[in-house]
């Protein structure tokens, strides 16, 4: 049998205290790391750095790492592009001359064993650029939860917009926060990653409400927290089965994706787990806590649409 065939009867909304609790706290501490350490932004934001060289042979890319690590870049970022000779270098901001810029520090260092290394690009990412992607970034994901805000509340009804909402800034707002927590690189691609957290989220939401609102029409004498439930449980194998496949590839991108790509995975996989636990308990909840009822989704009665016709009389 399969998943979603399976008949769930698990009193979600009963905890939901606990749960909401336990969202609470979760969002307290991200708030504070965030407003008390800050994030660990990479050189898209903070300005550094990017160079391209190409070795003749296949790149030993923890030499190459270990080496500028302990000559001064130890924040330097290594990795494969293309192939197996190409490396890019990611570096932050550090003093250069005229006389001897950081191109050819990097050379310098690359060359010491020996190794025949040609520079192929250096690419400089000023601070004020960086500033200007943090701004619009942030921008970026006010103007994606307006426009949900927007479209779930013609959609369905604004309770259920405000519920949408608030699950999504609950989703930002801890993936954000263990970035913070644990000081890991925040660059473009962790942006990127928040922004399809968004997404992921969203769609499980809108499936969840969209049989929420079916329910409350066929199971009208039902009261609100037992049509919520029965619509949680019915796309409960559904949610499941989305999330354990999609986690699964992330899992695997972590695995064999690279330096560059872990980031950005590990955003992604966090984001799929809670935003999974938000659509089941916090949009749910945030709507029944808001006061939505039958009467705010029953179709609308025509006056005069029951009465029986009268007799014609000839």
């Amino acid at each position: 049998m399969l998943l979603t065939r399976f008949d769930y009867k698990i009193d979600f909304l009963g905890k939901r205290k606990l749960a909401l609790t336990l969202s609470a706290i979760l969002m307290i501490i991200s708030l504070a790391s965030i407003v008390m350490q800050g994030l660990v932004f990479g050189i898209d934001f903070t300005g550094g750095t990017l160079v391209e060289v190409s070795y003749s042979e296949d790149a030993d890319l923890d030499k190459i790492r270990n080496s500028l690590h302990n000559n001064n870049f130890p924040n330097a970022v290594v990795q494969n592009f293309g192939n197996t000779h190409d490396v890019m270098i990611r570096l932050g901001v550090h003093e250069e001359s005229k006389d001897d810029p950081l191109s050819t520090q990097i050379l310098r260092l690359l060359e010491k064993d020996g190794d025949k290394v040609e520079m192929r690009r250096v690419e400089y990412v000023g601070p004020q650029v960086g500033g200007e992607l943090v701004e619009k970034g942030g921008l970026a994901i006010i103007y994606t939860l307006f426009g949900i805000l927007l479209y779930v509340g013609f959609r369905f009804e604004y309770r259920f917009a405000l519920g949408a909402i608030a699950a999504l800034i609950h989703d930002t707002l801890i993936v954000v926060g263990f970035f913070s927590l644990f000081r890991l690189e925040f660059d473009l691609t962790i942006l990127a990653a928040l922004l399809a957290v968004i997404g992921y989220s969203l769609n499980d939401t809108i499936v969840v409400f969209d049989r929420i609102r079916e329910n409350f029409v066929k199971l009208r004498k039902q009261p609100s927290v037992n049509v919520m439930n029965t619509s949680i449980n019915q796309m409960l194998g559904r949610t499941v089965m989305t999330s354990v496949t999609t986690a699964l590839v992330l899992i695997v991108l972590f695995v064999v994706g690279g330096e560059l790509i872990h980031g950005f995975s590990t955003a992604l996989l966090l984001g799929v787990i809670v935003g999974t636990y938000s659509s089941i308990y916090i949009a749910s909840a945030s709507t029944m806590a808001l006061g939505v009822s039958k009467s705010d989704l029953m179709p609308v009665q025509k006056e005069g649409a029951e009465r029986k016709p009268e007799n014609l009389q000839w």
